[in-house]
């Protein structure tokens, strides 16, 4: 199966270069969606199943720790990563703590530091739903069962 159909990623930034070096740096590994504003991303995850959301912290109007945590609700799989370009603690913490991200760099980013990155966080989105699939054919087998010792104990 070819990865690049398989692994969905979204960028959020409001600078248009930055979304443009993105895409063509990664564009070859993944599908890259990508967004100018935090209303903008939430149209795409709201259409898109997208595996792994990337942002920017400091944008007009919403911050990157506040669509990030927005989109947990969401999406609780999702895996989430903030990428900025400053260094403030207090949007690492928000990151965390409200987001729960799996991940923090620094721009300019790695491009190799990115790629897997990114490859890890699918890892773990792909884990999280074959966990969940193994609990709901678990949850079922015990059903199964108990109806099957009730149905023994009535004759």
């Amino acid at each position: 199966m070819d990865e690049k159909l398989t692994i969905n990623v979204l960028y959020v930034d409001d600078e248009e270069n930055n979304l443009i070096s993105f895409k063509a740096a990664f564009r070859r590994y993944f599908t890259i969606f990508t967004a100018v504003s935090a209303d903008e991303a939430k149209i795409i995850l709201a259409q898109n199943d997208i595996h792994v959301l990337i942002s920017d912290q400091r944008m007009p109007g919403t911050l990157g720790t506040e669509l990030l945590a927005e989109a947990l609700k969401n999406n609780p799989d999702q895996i989430r990563i903030l990428l900025t370009g400053f260094a403030d603690m207090e949007a690492i913490k928000d990151a965390i703590n409200k987001g729960q991200i799996y991940h923090y760099l620094q721009k300019p980013w790695n491009d190799t530091e990115l790629k897997e990155t990114i490859e890890n966080a699918y890892k773990i989105y792909h884990l999280k739903k074959e966990q969940q699939e193994l609990n709901e054919k678990l949850l079922l087998n015990n059903e199964q069962l108990e109806f099957m010792l009730r149905q023994k104990l009535l004759s």
